[in-house]
């Protein structure tokens, strides 16, 4: 019969190995309107004057605070949003649409503190107005 404690040590190894991971999987739509404030209240703006077609914003590293990285889109019209981990690519991991005036929406999850990424913002169509989003991590 094995002991509790092996079981224990087993479990504790399984999850030390799916930490060592990537640094995030994409979240496809998952809104975040429930989660804990104190992610939120240190979030950072991000503003492009002319959204163009849409624009990097970061460099940021992720940090204590959150364990994903969220996304508001505060801006008149809809866009993509995408994280990209600055040290290991330039590509995006995943594409979130994010609403006009959008809530917070998680667009990576499961983030490592101390990761470094860029969140990129692509618009459906040339925009002339602002692009204004928040992020937090």
């Amino acid at each position: 019969m094995a002991s509790p404690v092996a079981g224990l040590t087993a479990t504790t190894a399984a999850l030390s190995l799916l930490a060592l991971g990537s640094p995030a999987q994409a979240a496809p739509g998952t809104n975040l309107a429930g989660s804990t404030a104190s992610c939120y209240g240190g979030a950072v703006r991000s503003y492009f004057e002319v959204a163009r077609s849409g624009g990097d914003a970061g460099p940021y590293r992720t940090s204590t605070r959150c364990r994903d990285i969220n996304v508001r889109n505060a801006s008149q019209f809809g866009v993509e949003a995408c994280v990209i981990f600055i040290d290991r690519t330039d590509s995006c991991n995943y594409r979130t649409y994010l609403p006009s005036k959008s809530d917070f929406t998680t667009v990576a999850t499961n983030v490592r503190d101390g990761v470094r990424f860029q969140v990129r913002f692509e618009t459906l169509r040339y925009e002339y107005e602002p692009l204004i989003a928040y992020h937090a991590f």
